[in-house]
């Protein structure tokens, strides 16, 4: 099945100075349960892309379907979860109650934000941590709790804005590790932007790179990695080749750009 359908997708600004072509003829498919990571150049399109899935910009040309429904519809239907670059939580609301905010806003019952609420903190490993403040907690996991809150909606579809790029290597090799262990429970569809092309290599089935601007895709790289990744598995020849394909494909997007 597939969940997002792009077909020669635009998306202009208009500016002051002159028209900013942010997106220009990008067509992709995304099927269901695929991690799919966008990487590439700052300015790229990687992040508008994932606001269009999620009816946050409007595209100037072409067509894009979210589970065959318009992004508007999506959004009504509260089809997917939005992870942000940064965990935006609410500093003076406890972590659960940070959770509980969007589904008090769409309604749901109290019995049911709860059960919602304590089956995600666990998905994340936060169980212990539902009574804490968000200052309370290291960044790596306020960046849990955040990725817990858009678990919440129980969508199909998980688009994720850089979540870990600010976050130290470290830190951000766990996260990579409990990200992956999450999606094979949860078998969602994963739309991840990142700049980092380990983090893209580790973590996807399939990884789109993108040239600079005007936005368009220049590759679409297939990963031949199992399913089962530990972080040892970025050391071994396979995912060294697959990185190498990325890193040159970033080059030559930009050459072509030039």
């Amino acid at each position: 099945m597939t969940v997002v359908s792009a077909q020669d997708l635009s998306l202009t600004f208009q500016t002051a100075d002159a028209p900013v072509h942010a997106l220009k003829d990008v067509s992709l498919d995304i099927k269901q349960g695929e991690f799919v990571s966008f990487i590439g150049p700052s300015g790229c399109g990687k992040t508008t892309f994932l606001r269009v899935i999620a009816d946050l910009e409007q595209p100037t040309g072409g067509t894009i379907t979210v589970n065959g429904m318009s992004p508007e519809e999506a959004r009504r239907k509260r089809a997917y979860g939005y992870v942000f670059q940064a965990a935006s939580l609410q500093p003076w609301r406890t972590i659960e109650k940070n959770i509980a905010l969007p589904l008090e806003i769409i309604g749901v019952k109290r019995a049911e934000q709860r059960e919602r609420i304590d089956r995600v903190l666990e998905l994340v490993e936060l169980s212990g941590f539902a009574k804490k403040y968000p200052w309370q907690l290291s960044g790596g996991m306020q960046q849990r709790a955040s990725i817990a809150r858009a678990l919440a909606f129980d969508a199909d579809l998980l688009l994720m804005d850089e979540p870990f790029g600010a976050l130290d290597e470290i830190v951000r090799d766990t996260l990579n590790e409990a990200l992956l262990e999450l999606w094979a429970e949860t078998k969602k569809t994963i739309c991840f932007v990142t700049h980092s092309i380990p983090e893209a290599v580790y973590l996807s089935t399939k990884i789109v790179v993108m040239s600079p601007r005007p936005g368009r895709i220049h590759e679409v790289i297939e990963s031949t990695l199992p399913r089962k990744r530990p972080l040892d598995i970025r050391e071994g020849t396979e995912f060294l080749k697959i990185a190498a394909r990325v890193r040159e494909g970033l080059r030559a997007g930009h050459g072509a750009d030039g």
